[in-house]
């Protein structure tokens, strides 16, 4: 017992086990134990193998078999479910002798898990038992008999899964004509379990009452309960006949139990249903045993007739009914009147508890089984029976459920005609209770339900009709008089009573019209019973077609009836086919309620009789009742035309059309179906044409015209009435009348009036367009056609209209009618005019609302009007094979919209959208032809001269920037280059066309359409997507796009329009070809776009090469040819690249006469060699030398070529392409120049200096391109020389010529910086406002490349106009002081060459100029307090400045939150030389003295600058720093990060330019740490708590490692040396050790880093210490840690100042009794100012904190004033 560290028995050396115990009981008894377990019998011993030594017992069970069942006797339910889920699977997959070895032990885990509480772990056990069986199979026998009981009772699970998985395993176990024979063999122990399951097992029994709690036990009890009851039923079933007799004799005991007979009230339902249903099954299988035990069977069957509960109910009532059968004197053993009858009248008068569809289809056969005796007096038995199910029929329930109030209707109307057959007969009692029923019960049931609307919809009146039919049926075929008279003398009866009913109803001033409604449906089904009865009977299938079911029945029951719908005339049923029983009195109260109607509707002017009467008409139209309407009239008219002898034709003139002109009737419907009844009594076609053409003729409301219409799409025997009047003249001028005067009107006037725009009138025109009946049109095809025309004529006009709004209501009613006509008219389209109509809603479709003026909602509905009408245009294009107009006038349309239009981006958008939809419905249709397609394509494509002129309307702008980078060359002037697009208001048509084309390819292309093969040129497709890549490389290539051109880059990427999509989807060297032929002929932007496309693509050198056969092809050369040449050059093979520099070399070498302005000359030449010579991939170090010596030899023979010394504004473009090209060549030569001659270095470095005083002597900066391209590569130049002399080596040194450097150290050096400087600034004033990019990133950058070379000499003495600023306190000297006035504001300017260029400038000084201040060190004399000092002026006035421009910019953002800054952005470059100038003032602060650091950090918390520093670097620190590259979630060692790597502020590079903002930020925040690191301590200790949180977190986790280690590291390797102290570091703990040593005193000081280094305090803790005093001692821990935490610098400075502090005090110096230190922490001063009484010295910055912050004047020690 107990755990394994107890303290166990004296003796007992070995830990428990009940496996060893086991063995020692094998060996003392010499048996082995058998199972330890539960049983089902007491005899048997458990289930549980032991896990014993023996190894008999390990051969039968396998070891993990017995580990499962082991685990199935735990309690925990997720253990035995897993254990028994493990069984079934071991079972299914073990061999099966493995299995059988279980089988002994399986039927007593089977008996107890069956039953488990879980559900889960009873259906797991059931499919476990399946694999078993299907495993072991036959070997299963043995064991039948101790399962079975519990296996049938498994079969009655009340879990459903689980029961099916128990019939699943017996049905695998025995085939079905076994399964008896199984029963039957276990029959006995069945038997036996289900008896002591239903006599003796109580909750306690079959559950432990320790462990279960006992709502789980009592539901586990009534659960088996209801499953033996079950279990029993069921054996009774499947058992044979001749075992029922054995089984009955061995049911006795069980029958004759009180305890089985109280189960029919138990508690639960479940028990109860069970109990009834064995009932039951009892009756039918032992109903001698049931008669035997009648006594008990009867009182506990039908004195719970009331039980109530859903569940026990069906039961129940199986259960009366079959002991009613079974025992004939059951009601001996109850008393009818008492216990059974009242309840029952109870359950009826509560109409069924809400379970009248399980109750009361039983009444009928119980009510047949009651004898005579009990029903006595018949009439009273009778009343209060009908009576109660009427009550019952007025209950909440049955009201509320249709279901239900049909059930009880049903019940009533059965039980009534079972109750009247059985009292068929002349005698009083009999006729007393015919007229009880009929007067009594079955007229007021009728009137109760045509008073509540509730019930109407119920089977009643059907059940009325049937009963009717029934007496009919026996009045005409009775043998016998006596019967047919009664029956007759009933139909008499139920007539009057029933006309009472109606005429009460009808003959009220106030008429209920839900009531008359009623009425009007009773009378319909009277009347047409059979028929309505039969379709009704059909319509409960509920099936409907779509087209063609137009009469929707929402009914539940079979017979049920939609009153409000009973005035649909769809079928007319003639009276002449009723019996004359029927007929007559169904007429004569029709007539009644007829005139009665009319009556009410004259005199009272009733609208409820009007529609009653209509109702009536409906269904009844003969001459008769329209005889009585009209002899009910009060004034008799004497003059009657002829043609109206027709009574109805006379009631429809008197009255209807009366009526019908009523301008106050808002509800005609009902008029128009009197009209129709009218049109139905007509005796021909002429008469029925004659009355409707004088209706339209009358000037009626249009609503009545639109009723008769639609009155007649609502049946084809209406339309076939009004057919002929439809197709006529007389409506057909009427409604182009309609339609002309609706579109007109509604467009002439400002704001329609609202009368004109009456939804009639447009639905009247959308019927009769787009209903058609039999694939007609409902009016002539001639009206349709100018009905369309009105239409599309009034949507022209709308188009054109300026005011938005005025044409919305018409607009919007014509959409409605054509997206009608579209989808419901097949071949709409096949007319001219309503190809009109969709050519003109396509028209305001593609075009923006800006043009059309149109609001959304009108946009919208255009746009479906437009889809419907395309989708008829699908299938007519399909179907009819016929050619259709309108796809070539909506392209030639398109088409010019692009060329001619003024189009911005939201048009562009809707025009391509427009066309987009257009052909994906051409597209998605399997009808359409590809040679439909092929032609809409031709037809939008421009012509070759069309592309060509919207391709020379593109500005020339795009030239500037592929000038500038050398890719192309050009020796002409270009129109229009150097003209800004900023102010675009519209985009270029070719830019639309091509982006419009693009997305109609891309849907084609999609779909794998593909046209027959033609030429490449002509080839559409790759024509288009060329004209698009043209398109885009045109922006791409503009230096500064406008807004406009940016918004459509972003409008085509979101269309998918993008050179990426467009080449994935394309046959890649069918386009390339393209490209190359275009380039060749024509050069410039094809170029261009052929390179970008080779980059994209990353396409092979071979496969350029195949592009042309041999480079010759190129020669000779034009402007394409040199254009090609230039762009393929990256990508061509390194032999191509030999060859052509060859072919060059020579063509150069060949040249007897200099043509500059030929392309084919030295120009082209030299260009194509300067494109294939700029990779440096082919070695041509012999040819280089020898094309300088040709540069040479025309410098001596055409003098004038060479721009040296001149004015540019003179110089030609031919000239100046020369010049570039030559200058180009030099650059490229002084890559590898070693074997240069003399005189030939004294050419380049002199060509240089003369070409940069061309540019610099340059009046205006640079007006024209290639004056620019002049420029920059003027200073390339400059810069490849100045990079070359800086990087020589010794070695190479030696082989150039003597005096060469030393030549180019002294004069041209000197010589480029002297016209250098001054450019710059001249550049820089001139070009402050220009925003122009490409000067900015391309002559600014080359320019600023061979600044960067400037040494420190050649700046300070630099030949700048003098420029001072008043009031600017500085000891610089005047040229230094010029040369910041002057450089500084540079940091502000626009632009990032400058920026980084002055920055690179102003760093070589910063070092040298703290020097200056420290000079004058000495005039700050100790007597000022709180001194301060301001580093460089010009620097901090620049500062102030960006100060306030970045505050507006940043301010929104809160601080710790990434702001991301756009490259190259105005935020950009302000940002960019706001960081520079605090990288220069660091800079210029380390290089400082202790004593200035504290100054200026002085001057620095004054002004708080370095506060908004900090702020703002927690705005431009990304929040993880990692390097581009380095994706690291969480720094280690090895990860890269902008504190870890070195910023390189390189001019050119931009390739990290979206990276080096952060890495900037970080750089300087790093520094500032490192430089100013008490002064971030100050302000972080100072900041609110989470920038608090967030300046911790991120310095601790990217900073911190960083700078501990440097730290660390430079203790490590300082040089400086202390007399008498020593110090060390350790970088694993981050410690630095100091030891100081003077005579006998020893002192070791350790001081830690924090982990959050330098934010948190430094720890001083002491070592060893030796001859010190620990007062003292203590006092200098504290100075060490003042000195490390409140001085800017390194540890090695605060040592030394620390140091200095504990000499002087061994020097004899006294400590200031405030601060306790000789040297004061932060201006490192001595105590000078000394007290006149108790004479103790003080720091004067001490005495000045101590008198400001005590508001006192007096000593610290002595308390006297102090003078």
């Amino acid at each position: 017992m107990g755990g394994k560290n107890k303290q166990r028995t004296k003796g007992n050396v070995r830990p428990s086990s009940s496996g060893r115990a086991a063995e020692l009981l094998a060996k003392e008894r010499g048996t082995v134990p058998g199972f330890i377990g539960f049983g089902t019998s007491p005899s048997d011993l458990g289930y549980v193998p032991a896990i014993q030594g023996a190894e008999e017992i390990d051969s039968l069970v396998d070891a993990d078999f017995r580990m499962v069942l082991r685990k199935l006797s735990k309690r925990d339910v997720i253990t035995k479910l897993k254990a028994m889920q493990e069984f079934g699977m071991m079972c299914k997959e073990r061999e099966t002798e493995v299995v059988k070895g279980v089988l002994p032990y399986w039927s007593r885990i089977y008996c107890k898990i069956s039953i488990d509480h879980d559900r889960r772990v009873r259906e797991a056990t059931q499919q476990a038992f399946e694999q078993l069986i299907l495993k072991v199979k036959k070997s299963l026998a043995p064991h039948l008999k101790s399962l079975m009981g519990y296996w049938l009772i498994a079969q009655c699970d009340t879990y459903s899964p689980a029961a099916s998985a128990a019939k699943v395993a017996f049905e695998k176990a025995f085939p079905p004509t076994k399964q008896p024979e199984a029963l039957v063999f276990c029959k006995d122990e069945i038997l036996n379990v289900l008896q002591d399951h239903l006599l003796k097992e109580t909750p306690d029994t079959l559950s432990d009452p320790q462990t279960v709690p006992e709502e789980e036990r009592e539901a586990k009890f009534f659960r088996i309960l209801t499953c033996s009851l079950l279990a029993l039923k069921k054996l009774l079933c499947a058992l044979p006949g001749s075992e029922i007799s054995l089984l009955e004799e061995k049911l006795k005991p069980l029958l004759s139990q009180n305890k089985f007979w109280k189960y029919g009230k138990h508690n639960s339902p479940q028990v109860r249903s069970a109990f009834f249903e064995l009932i039951s099954t009892l009756c039918q299988y032992i109903p001698e045993s049931v008669k035997a035990e009648a006594s008990r069977v009867c009182p506990a069957v039908l004195l719970s007739i009331d039980d109530s509960d859903a569940v026990v109910c069906p039961a129940l009532w199986e259960a009366v009914l079959h002991v009613l059968t079974t025992i004939e004197d059951c009601w001996i053993h109850v008393s009818s009147k008492k216990g059974v009858l009242p309840k029952l009248w109870i359950v009826l008068r509560e109409g069924g508890r809400g379970l009248a569809t399980i109750i009361y289809p039983n009444l009928l056969p119980f009510i047949s089984k009651v004898p005579h005796d009990i029903t006595e007096p018949k009439l009273d038995f009778s009343r209060t029976f009908f009576t109660s199910i009427i009550q019952g029929m007025l209950s909440e329930r049955a009201t509320a459920s249709r279901s239900e109030g049909s059930a009880i209707l049903q019940a009533f109307m059965e039980c009534l005609r079972f109750t009247i057959l059985q009292n068929i007969g002349e005698e009083e009692e009999e006729i007393k209770i015919q007229e009880m029923l009929i007067n009594d019960q079955l007229i007021p049931l009728i009137d109760m339900v045509i008073k509540l609307p509730r019930l109407q919809n119920g089977p009643l009146f059907y059940e009325v009709a049937d009963l009717l039919n029934a007496w009919e049926t026996r009045t005409e075929n009775s043998s016998c008089d006596k019967t047919a008279l009664t029956f007759q003398r009933m139909l008499m009866n139920f007539w009057d009573g029933l006309s009472k009913v109606c005429v009460a109803h009808v003959d009220v001033i106030v008429a209920d019209e839900k009531a008359l409604a009623a009425v009007s449906c009773l009378l319909q089904i009277l009347q047409n019973a059979e028929k309505m009865m039969k379709s009704n009977k059909r319509k409960a299938v509920k099936i409907r077609f779509s087209e063609d079911d137009e009469a929707k029945n929402n009914s539940e029951n079979g017979k049920d009836v939609d009153v409000g719908g009973s005035n649909e005339p769809g079928t007319i049923f003639h009276v002449q086919h009723l019996s004359p029983l029927r007929k007559d009195p169904l007429e004569d109260l029709v007539c009644k309620l007829a005139e009665l109607s009319i009556v009410y509707t004259r005199v009272q002017r009733s609208d409820q009789h009007l529609k009653f009467l209509s109702a009536l008409l409906s269904n009844f139209a003969s001459s008769r009742v329209f005889q009585v309407l009209l002899d009910s009239r009060s004034n008799i008219q004497e003059d009657i035309k002829p043609q109206y002898e027709n009574p109805s034709l006379q009631f429809l003139y008197e009255n209807v059309i009366d009526w019908l002109k009523e301008d106050w009737r808002k509800e005609t419907d009902f008029l128009i179906d009197i009209l129709y009844s009218v049109l139905r009594c007509c005796s021909s076609a002429t008469e029925r044409d004659h009355i409707l053409s004088d209706i339209t003729k009358m000037d009626l409301k249009w609503k009545i015209l639109l009723q008769i219409i639609q009155k007649a799409c609502s049946s084809s025997e209406n339309h076939s009435l009004v057919s002929s009047w439809l197709k006529g003249n007389v409506l057909g001028e009427k409604l182009v009348t309609l339609a002309d005067d609706l579109c007109s009107t509604s467009l002439k006037t400002a704001v329609a009036s609202m009368e004109s725009f009456h939804s009639e009138k447009w639905a009247l025109l959308s019927l009769v367009l787009s209903q058609h009946i039999k694939n007609e049109s409902l009016v002539g095809d001639v009206y349709v056609k100018r009905i369309i025309d009105k239409l599309q004529a009034a949507l022209s006009k709308a188009k054109n209209l300026s005011e938005a709004g005025n044409t919305e209501p018409s607009v919007s009613f014509i959409c409605d009618i054509a997206s009608n006509f579209f989808s419901s008219v097949k071949g709409c389209l096949l007319m001219p005019s309503s190809e009109d109509l969709l050519f003109t809603i396509f028209q305001l479709c593609a075009q923006s609302q800006d043009t059309t003026y149109l609001s959304d909602f009108l946009v919208n509905k255009l746009k479906h009007t437009w889809m419907c009408g395309l989708k008829s245009l699908v299938h007519q294009l399909g179907d009819m094979h016929k050619e259709s107009t309108i796809l070539q006038r909506s392209a030639f349309w398109v088409k010019n919209q692009l060329q001619s239009s003024v189009m911005d981006v939201k048009s562009l958008q809707v025009l391509i959208s427009a066309v987009s939809d257009l052909l994906t419905e051409l597209l998605e249709a399997d009808e359409v032809s590809v040679y439909i397609l092929k032609d809409y394509v031709e037809w939008l494509t421009p012509s070759k001269s069309e592309w060509e002129m919207m391709r020379e309307s593109l500005s020339t702008e795009w030239l500037k920037n592929p000038l500038l980078e050398g890719r192309l060359s050009m020796n002409c002037l270009i129109s229009g280059i150097d003209m800004s697009l900023c102010d675009m208001a519209k985009l270029p048509s070719h830019l639309c066309t091509a982006a419009l084309l693009s997305r109609v390819t891309l849907l084609l292309l999609r779909k794998g359409v593909v046209f027959e093969k033609q030429d490449l040129e002509s080839s559409n497709i790759g024509s288009i997507i060329a004209e698009q890549l043209y398109a885009l490389q045109w922006i791409e290539e503009l230096g500064n796009p406008p807004y406009l051109l940016l918004e459509f880059l972003q409008k085509i990427q979101v269309m998918t329009i993008s050179v990426e999509t467009l080449g994935y989807l394309t046959n890649i060297p069918c386009l390339l070809q393209i490209l190359f032929n275009r380039s060749k002929d024509r050069g410039r932007l094809w170029a261009l776009t052929m390179a970008k496309m080779i980059n994209t693509k990353n396409i092979s050198s071979c496969e350029i090469k195949a592009l042309f056969n041999t480079t010759e092809s190129f020669f000779p050369l034009t402007e394409g040819n040199l254009h090609t040449l230039q762009n393929l050059s990256p990508f061509l093979l390194e032999e191509d690249k030999e060859e052509l520099v060859i072919q060059c070399t020579a063509k150069l070498m060949t040249c007897e006469k200099i043509e500059i302005s030929k392309i084919d000359g030295p120009i082209g030449y030299l260009a194509i060699l300067n494109s294939c010579l700029n990779g440096g991939s082919i070695d041509c170090g012999e040819l280089m030398p020898g094309i300088l010596k040709i540069i040479i030899s025309w410098r001596q023979d055409y003098e004038d070529i060479f721009l040296f010394s001149c004015n540019l504004k003179e110089a030609s473009p031919q000239l100046l392409g020369f010049n570039i090209e030559m200058i180009r060549f030099l650059t490229l030569l002084l890559k590898n120049p070693s074997s240069l001659l003399d005189s030939e270095w004294d050419f380049v470095m002199c060509s240089m200096l003369a070409w940069l005083e061309t540019t610099s002597e340059s009046q205006a900066i640079f007006p024209v391109a290639l004056d620019q391209v002049f420029a920059r590569v003027t200073f390339d130049l400059t810069a490849a020389l100045s990079v070359y002399f800086q990087a020589v080596s010794p070695e190479i040194i030696e082989k150039l010529p003597a005096n060469l450097i030393s030549e180019w150290q002294e004069f041209f050096s000197e010589g480029i910086h002297s016209l250098l400087l001054p450019l710059m600034v001249k550049i820089t004033k001139e070009e402050k406002n220009s925003s122009e990019t490409s000067f900015q990133n391309s002559v600014l950058n080359s320019l600023g490349e061979a600044l960067r070379f400037v040494s420190k000499d050649q700046l300070l003495n630099h030949k700048l106009p003098a420029k001072f600023v008043a009031s600017q306190k500085t000891n610089l000297p005047d040229n230094v002081q010029t040369l910041l006035n002057t450089l500084s504001p540079l940091l502000l300017f626009r632009a990032r060459p400058v920026q980084i260029t002055v920055y690179h400038m102003l760093n070589k000084l910063m070092s040298d100029l703290p020097e200056f201040d420290n000079k004058d060190l000495k005039s700050y004399g100790d007597e000022e307090e709180e001194l301060s000092l301001s580093p460089p002026a010009a620097l901090m006035t620049v500062l102030a400045t960006q100060e306030d421009l970045l505050e507006n910019i940043l301010e929104c953002i809160p601080v710790g939150e990434f702001a991301v800054v756009q490259p190259l952005s105005e935020e950009f470059c302000l940002v960019l030389g706001y960081l520079l100038t605090w990288k220069l003032i660091l800079t210029f602060f380390k290089a400082a003295s202790s004593q200035l650091r504290a100054l200026y950090s002085q001057y620095l918390r004054r002004t708080k600058s370095l506060n908004k520093l900090l702020y703002h670097l927690f705005r431009l620190m990304p929040e993880n720093p990692a390097f581009p590259g380095s994706m690291a979630e969480f720094p280690n060692k090895d990860t890269k990060t902008y504190f870890t790597e070195e910023l390189k502020l390189d001019i050119k590079d931009t390739s990290m330019l979206s990276s080096q903002i952060p890495h900037l930020a970080c750089s300087v925040y790093c520094m500032t740490l490192k430089d100013l690191p008490a002064m971030v301590r100050l302000w972080w200790n100072s900041c609110e708590k989470r920038v608090f949180g967030i300046v911790d977190k991120f310095t601790s986790k990217y900073v911190s490692n960083v700078l501990s280690s440097q730290e660390i590291s430079s203790v490590q390797t300082s040089t400086q040396l202390f007399n008498g102290m020593t110090v060390k570091a350790r970088s694993a703990t981050r410690e630095v050790i100091a030891t100081y040593s003077v005579d006998d005193i020893f002192i070791e000081l350790i001081i830690q880093l924090p982990p959050n280094y330098p934010l948190g305090s430094i720890t001083v803790e002491s070592g060893k210490r030796v001859g010190v005093a620990v007062q003292q001692w203590r006092n200098w821990m504290l100075q060490l840690s003042t000195y490390l935490s409140h001085q800017n610098g390194s540890i090695m400075e605060g040592l030394a100042l620390w140091k200095n502090n504990v000499d002087k005090r061994f020097e004899g110096v006294e400590d200031c009794m405030i601060c306790f230190s000789v040297i004061h922490g932060s201006n490192y001063s001595l105590p000078k100012k000394a007290c006149r009484t108790c004479k103790k010295k003080f720091h004067s910055a001490c005495l000045y904190k101590w008198f400001t912050s005590s508001n006192k004047s007096t000593c610290p020690l002595c308390r006297e004033t102090f003078f």
